[in-house]
């Protein structure tokens, strides 16, 4: 059986500063860049069933660069909308509003979304991907908060224990089985970290 890759974009300005970023579609760093083409050669002995893309073109860019050709864009796979905290810090948020959470309050103000709407959209991600798992691994190129979420709910947690994944900029990650459950078989690899074991 394949796995759900999970790969998060490589940094942006706004990963690079902690500003939470959904709907703002930036561009990758000049590092950003360099750490999503370090992705390819960790992804080069897999065999991909498709590869699914989120519309922001940081993540399709990172797509493209780690070597990989996406079969779909996919909506659902969007990062978490943070309404009116869009492009401001945790630090800065808690200032204002130190009782919030993103993992149980959900974005902020009519456009941010709830725990409940990411995760419904990521369970919709998750159950198009498995029964492709036959055929190879399904690539979820995304974000940061969005894929924590995804690795909760394959592991039938609730969305806010998408808290519990940290995840660095362009990483990978993998939803898979054991003894014919789910499990996460890989998580938060890096170029940098194979690099510093070499």
């Amino acid at each position: 059986m394949g796995e759900i890759v999970l790969i998060r974009h490589g940094e942006t300005t706004w990963s690079a500063s902690g500003q939470h970023t959904s709907v703002t579609d930036l561009d990758l760093t000049e590092r950003g860049a360099a750490q999503a083409k370090a992705l390819a050669p960790l992804l080069a002995g897999r065999r991909f069933a498709a590869v699914w893309s989120s519309p922001r073109k940081r993540a399709l860019v990172t797509a493209d660069l780690a070597g990989l050709d996406v079969d779909a864009v996919i909506p659902d796979l969007a990062e978490w909308a943070y309404g009116d905290y869009e492009g401001r810090t945790s630090d800065e948020i808690a200032a204002a509003d130190p009782d919030w959470s993103l993992w149980t309050d959900g974005g902020k103000g009519p456009e941010g979304e709830s725990p409940a709407q990411v995760a419904e959209r990521l369970d919709r991600a998750l159950a198009e991907a498995e029964p492709l798992l036959v055929q190879g691994d399904v690539a979820f190129v995304a974000h940061g908060h969005s894929l924590r979420v995804a690795a909760a709910r394959w592991l039938g947690r609730p969305p806010r224990d998408g808290r519990d994944f940290t995840i660095d900029t362009a990483s990978i990650g993998a939803l898979g089985y054991e003894h014919g459950g789910h499990a996460v078989t890989l998580w938060n690899l890096t170029a940098e970290a194979v690099a510093a074991q070499e």
